[in-house]
Parts: C-alpha cells; sequence; structure tokens
C-alpha cells in the first residue's frame, strides 16, 4: 500500500516538476492507476516482497529499479493504444527516478526506524578491521553487519589497485594503516578473510599484526564453512604458523601398501595412529584392523571410521589387544589375512616412561620385536614403524627403546626376504596428546602462568595429517630396513612459541618489562630425560627419494645374534625391576644412549618473531 501510494504521488509530481501545475483529469489519472498497477504487478514479479526489510540488500535495489522501469514502459504503452493525452518524455524520466528514490527511501528509513534494537546495541559491538578484500571479505562484512556482535570498520588489503576502494561500505585501506584503525575506533580483532593463503603469508601478516594487541581470527575455508554448518570464525592457531604449506603427494606411492590390500594399525587409537586410519580409509583398502590396547580409545575412532567409510565395500574390524602378546597378534594377522602393517603402538611420554622404564623397554622394544616376529611368520609384506627423533642419540629411555625397536627391525631385515621392514622417523606432532600445544593453551586460558622447562628448549614441529600422508608415502618407498626422515623444517625455540600463543589471544607478557602484563612465562627445569634439542639424522648419510620431504638415512646396525643376546639379557632384567640393570642393558645396545649426555644446541634454531 505504501508503495502504490509512492508510484501515485511520484507521478502527479513529476507532472508537476514538469508544467509547474496538477493535472487532475480522467486521462492522468487513468495513465497514474496503469502506472501504479504496473509498477507493484511488476515488483512483486521481481521478488522484492520477498525479502526480509532488515536484511535488504542490492538485490531488492535492483527489482525495484526493473519496477519502476516495467511500470514506465505500461505508462507509455497504455498512453500509446489508447491515445489518451500527449505525455511529455520528461515526465517518464521525472517519474522515474522520483519512484526509485521513494521506494527505497522509504525501506531505508523503515528499517532505520524500525530495527532499534541494533542501533541501541552497537556501542556494545566489537570493532573489527577486515583483512582481505576479496570475497571473503565482502561476504564476511555484509555478515557482521547484519548481526548484533560485530561492527566492521574497514578493511585491509595488499593490493594497490583496490586502495581506496569500497566493498560492502567499507573503505579499503593499504595494511599499512592498521596502527591507526586501531588507535582511532578502538578496533580489539583483525579478522583474516584469506581463505587461500598459504602459511608464510598467513605468517606475515600475524606477526606485523599482533604488537597491536589485537585478538586475531580466521574466516574458514569453504570447506570448513560447509563442515560446520555455518559461518564460523576461528582464532589463529600455532599450527596456521608453524605448519608448512602442503606438498602434493607422489600419487603411485600413497596408495601402494594400501589400496586394495589387506591392512593393519597399531596404536590405532592414538594421534598418529588415528589419523593414519582416517588417510588409509581414503584410499580404499579391502580390510583394515584397527589394533588397540585402550577401549575407550578404539571405540571412538572405530565409530568416526564407521561415519567415514559409509557405503563403500571396506572391512571395519576394531580389535583389542597388546602387541607384547606374539600368540594374539600372530592369530589375528593370520585370521584377515594382513598384507600391510603400520606399527604405531607405544609410550611416547618422556617423563612417564622415565619412571616407568620395565613398561617402555616391554612395549616400544620387545614388543615391536614380537610383532615383527609374528608379521615374519605370517608372510606379511609390508611392516612400517612410526620412530621418533627422540630415538637419535638418545638422553632418555623412550627415545633409546624406540630407537631399539630401529634395530630390531634392521636386524630382522637382513635375515630374511618375505617382510619388508622400514622405519619412519620425525618429530613433534602439533595436537597430539603430548604436544606442549595443548598445555600452553590451556594455561594461558587459565590466566597463566605458562609454563616452560628451559627458556633455551627448540623442537621440530609437523602436523599430524601431514606427518600421517608422509608416513603412508615413505613405507612404499625403499629397500627393507630403511630409515626415512621426515622433513621437518627448522626447529622452534618453545619460548617464542609461548610468547606467540599468548601474543595471538590479545594478551601481554609479564616479565620484568611489563609488571602489569596478563601471562607469566615461568621455568620449572627440565623434566627427567628431556632435552634442549632434537635430531633427526645419527650419521650424516642421507639420500633423496621421490618425494621432496622424505630422505632416507643410512645408519649403523647391530648383527642379528649379537642383538637377540643383548635383548635376551634386557628382558631378564625386566623381571628384576631393578633400574640400573637395565640401564646398563640398554647402554649395552644402544651405543647412542647416554642418559648423562649435555645438552648444548648443534643449530641455531629458527625463531618465530617477536
Amino acid at each position: 500500500m505504501l508503495d502504490a501510494a509512492i508510484l501515485l504521488i511520484s507521478f502527479y509530481l513529476a507532472l508537476w516538476l514538469r508544467f509547474e501545475l496538477f493535472f487532475l483529469n480522467t486521462s492522468y489519472a487513468a495513465l497514474s492507476l496503469a502506472a501504479c498497477a504496473g509498477g507493484i504487478l511488476a515488483m512483486a514479479g521481481f521478488r522484492v516482497y520477498n525479502y526480509i526489510l532488515r536484511y535488504m540488500n542490492e538485490r531488492v535495489i535492483l527489482g525495484i529499479t526493473a519496477g519502476v522501469a516495467v511500470s514506465v514502459m505500461v505508462v507509455t504503452a497504455a498512453n500509446t493504444f489508447l491515445q489518451l493525452v500527449g505525455l511529455s518524455r520528461a515526465v517518464l524520466v521525472i517519474y522515474g527516478s522520483l519512484a526509485i528514490a521513494g521506494l527505497v527511501g522509504t525501506r531505508w528509513v523503515a528499517r532505520r526506524v524500525l530495527f532499534t534494537d541494533t542501533k541501541d546495541v552497537s556501542d556494545l559491538r566489537i570493532p573489527v578491521v577486515i583483512y582481505g578484500a576479496g570475497g571473503a571479505g565482502s561476504q564476511l562484512a555484509t555478515a557482521l553487519r547484519a548481526g548484533p556482535h560485530y561492527k566492521p570498520i574497514a578493511m585491509l588489503d595488499d593490493d594497490r589497485r583496490k586502495h581506496g576502494l569500497m566493498v560492502s561500505g567499507l573503505r579499503i585501506h593499504p595494511p599499512g594503516h592498521l596502527p591507526k584503525l586501531v588507535e582511532r575506533y578502538s578496533v580489539r580483532q583483525l579478522l583474516i578473510a584469506m581463505p587461500t593463503a598459504g602459511r608464510a603469508r598467513l605468517r606475515e601478516i600475524v606477526e606485523t599484526a599482533e604488537q597491536y594487541r589485537l585478538r586475531i581470527r580466521l574466516v574458514p575455508s569453504l570447506r570448513e564453512l560447509v563442515d560446520s554448518n555455518g559461518l564460523r570464525l576461528r582464532d589463529v592457531q600455532v599450527d596456521d604458523l608453524l605448519g608448512r604449506d602442503p606438498v602434493a603427494p607422489v600419487p603411485e606411492l600413497l596408495g601402494r601398501c594400501v589400496t586394495g590390500r589387506n591392512v593393519m594399525v597399531t596404536g590405532a587409537g592414538g594421534s598418529i595412529g588415528s589419523e593414519l586410519c582416517r588417510q588409509i580409509i581414503a584410499l580404499d583398502p579391502k580390510r583394515l584392523v584397527l589394533f588397540e590396547m585402550s577401549e575407550p580409545a578404539l571405540y571412538a575412532i572405530e565409530q568416526e571410521l564407521i561415519q567415514l567409510i559409509g557405503k563403500r565395500p571396506i572391512e571395519l574390524h576394531a580389535t583389542l589387544g597388546s602387541v607384547r602378546d606374539h600368540a594374539h597378534t600372530l592369530s589375528r594377522i593370520r585370521q584377515y589375512g594382513i598384507q600391510t602393517i603400520y606399527h604405531a603402538a607405544a609410550y611416547k611420554h618422556v617423563p612417564m616412561v622415565e619412571q616407568n622404564i620395565a613398561e617402555g623397554v616391554a612395549t616400544n622394544a620387545l614388543g615391536t620385536l614380537s610383532l615383527a616376529q609374528a608379521a615374519i611368520a605370517a608372510q606379511v609384506s609390508d611392516f612400517v614403524l612410526i620412530s621418533t627423533d627422540k630415538a637419535v642419540r638418545p638422553t632418555n629411555i623412550m627415545g633409546a627403546t624406540k630407537r631399539l625397536a630401529e634395530l630390531i627391525l634392521q636386524s630382522l631385515s637382513q635375515r630374511q626376504a618375505v617382510t619388508r621392514f622400514s622405519m619412519v622417523r620425525f618429530g613433534n606432532v602439533l595436537g597430539s596428546s603430548g604436544s606442549v600445544v595443548p598445555l600452553f593453551h590451556r594455561q594461558i586460558l587459565a590466566g597463566g602462568p605458562v609454563t616452560l622447562t628451559h627458556a633455551d628448549i627448540t623442537r621440530y614441529f609437523m602436523t599430524i595429517p601431514e606427518a600421517a600422508q608422509l608416513v603412508l608415502q615413505a613405507g612404499a618407498m625403499g629397500e627393507s630396513g630403511s630409515v626415512f626422515v621426515l622433513d621437518m623444517g627448522e626447529p622452534v625455540r618453545i619460548r617464542d612459541l609461548a610468547e606467540r600463543m599468548i601474543r595471538l589471544c590479545g594478551l601481554t607478557i609479564r616479565d620484568e618489562s611489563d609488571p602489569d602484563g596478563d601471562i607469566e612465562l615461568r621455568v620449572v627445569g627440565l623434566r627427567p630425560g628431556e632435552k634442549l634439542y632434537e635430531e633427526l639424522l645419527i650419521g650424516g648419510d642421507v639420500r633423496s627419494t621421490l618425494h621432496p620431504r622424505i630422505m632416507q638415512a643410512r645408519e649403523s646396525d647391530l648383527p642379528y645374534e649379537t642383538l637377540m643376546a643383548g635383548l635376551a639379557r634386557l628382558e631378564q632384567t625386566l623381571a628384576s625391576f631393578d633400574r640400573d640393570q637395565m640401564v646398563q642393558a640398554i647402554e649395552a645396545l644402544v651405543a647412542e644412549y647416554n642418559p648423562q649426555a649435555a645438552d648444548k644446541p648443534r643449530c641455531q634454531p629458527l625463531p618465530v618473531a617477536q
């Protein structure tokens, strides 16, 4: 009704503006009614009345413009066929302009007046700046404007051609204007709307912005948007900054030991084991056997994989058991006709294994021997051990037992040609149960302090999916007894990592220079068996492979007879629970093991920018 009145008024105002008097005769009345009816029907056809006023956008304006154009054409056609009056073209132009202005203007005024709730909370909304003036940034700005929580202030973009232009009502600024925007508008968050940006570029943006005490958040990719059933901003994670841009897998390597095969994963409920299972399912094995000692972990991964498999013809079997039980593992391997084993079952927490040395030896070393012998007896084709950088010149029991597991497989590879043994060695994985990142996150949420074992401690980092994918590819290369080392990039100083996590939350570090800071960093001392730094190679003999992130190392091993005799002595010491005897037995087998090693960094770590 309001639109009809606006169209009638616009028509008579156009006559007045053109001729400076009102025409109220029957002919102009008929034309005005035709203009009104044509415009209303046309706008209804263009679905102008289907839009909710609160969320009116440019499509409503286009619909109104098209409806007014149809109204003008209806008036012209009616006057032409009926020969009512000599209608001036200027009247039609003025009428169209007034009608569009009136129809759009009343909607704008109505939205401002009727929906006062948005106006009332505008001062309470969080002022934000959007980095990225592309499609994602434009959609984000529109969504935030319609909501009551965030107030978009401006956009930043690297493209100089966009500077000074407007997108979704926001002016685009160069990145260098961020300090002025923060100071002028009290900006509290920076939203990075660049879903396709690489980690290197993301790291540069964060390094530039974190000094302004902003909470930095990411607009997820299209896949994350679909999976999360809606728009969800997420905080920048350390994974986004420490990880590397992914390298495409080599297709002929990825599924060589998996596709169409019967595969077993030990430790299937752990961080690495569960991710291996997810990626194995994507490669369409014939059968996947989950071997796990923890019932809750086994149940959780089984239920997840059932959903991933869907209707595909993949057999999934969940098996409770320990790799130390030779008879049980052998029967299960034979029962399911296993062709490939990924051995991820192990005790990995350094301080825990240091306090429970017998269990560490029994599972990590003797458990690997038991499983490997079962694999040979069942004629398994491929056996891949998930090793660790802590096996290189170990100073703790966990690392020594994992090195011992490597020596066992190297020795067995010389005695038979049925099973191809390979070992994949890499460092810390972000997000795993023993990772320092979730610990720091919990401590920051609790208000601190964030605890460091040493100010200069460094570690290599890799994401769980990246590590699992490289394991699958490395296991398909080389001859039996090969040790593969994953390219972990440069080591990172843990103190720099902790400081960055604090700043990413928009908080400050409490120290001598800033006694009023938010979070304290506290050095508590190295834990038992912990090293200041980690290495990936024992010797320097390393060569490249088909994959740019995987290297093959040639390292010393032990003769089979020597190793078996040493393992027999080690097994005897477990019954007495004599720690000194166990350590002596390990030292006799692992020449590099030195629990009293002085930790002096041999390489300069890559600092995370302050």
